[in-house]
């Protein structure tokens, strides 16, 4: 009789312990799928921290244009401001024969243009106002260079002479400003 007591106690102890397993199982499963889910997490987080090095690299990218094209309208302000002085300088005085055009002087970056002081005409159209440029470049420049695409050429030579874009250590640089001034 007691072997059949030890029996039963045995058996109630190990039907306890698969109700503990059962329940154990259940909490690993949980645990197990929110490891999953963290993993997944992680990844996208990943993911995330990828594209935004790119995304910075790419701002810090458009910066350095940026600063780039700060200096090109630095100077293009300064050569507006020598061809204004030039138009201003080459109004004033006599038509000339075939003495060559004076070299002009180097804008520094310290040294700002003189104002030049402001007519007050009727306002013309962009092309009138391009066409009588031309036509006071094409003064400048003297009377060899001939008519039609030498209005061109001695917008280009006058705005080559400047010593600015000869400063310009990058040769690529310096072949985008030509582009940039040419057209």
């Amino acid at each position: 009789m007691i072997g059949l007591v030890m029996d039963a106690v045995l058996m109630l102890l190990l039907v306890c312990a698969v109700g503990f397993g059962v329940r154990l199982e259940r909490r690993l499963k949980v645990l197990r799928d929110g490891q999953l889910a963290f993993a997944g997490a992680v990844s996208e987080l990943n993911e995330a921290a990828g594209r935004a090095e790119a995304a910075l690299a790419s701002l810090r990218a458009a910066g350095q244009e940026t600063d780039l094209l700060h200096d090109r309208i630095v100077r293009a302000r300064e050569l507006k401001g020598e061809l204004e002085r030039l138009i201003a300088r080459g109004g004033d005085a006599p038509a000339r024969t075939s003495s060559p055009a004076p070299a002009p002087t180097p804008v520094t970056r310290t040294e700002r243009p003189a104002p030049i002081p402001a007519r007050t005409p009727e306002p013309a159209a962009p092309t009138d106002r391009m066409a009588a440029l031309a036509q006071r470049i094409q003064a400048l420049a003297g009377p060899a260079v001939a008519e039609g695409r030498g209005d061109v050429a001695a917008i280009v030579r006058a705005m080559s002479a400047n010593p600015v874009s000869e400063r310009i250590p990058n040769r690529t640089v310096r072949a985008q400003d030509d582009d940039l001034f040419a057209a």
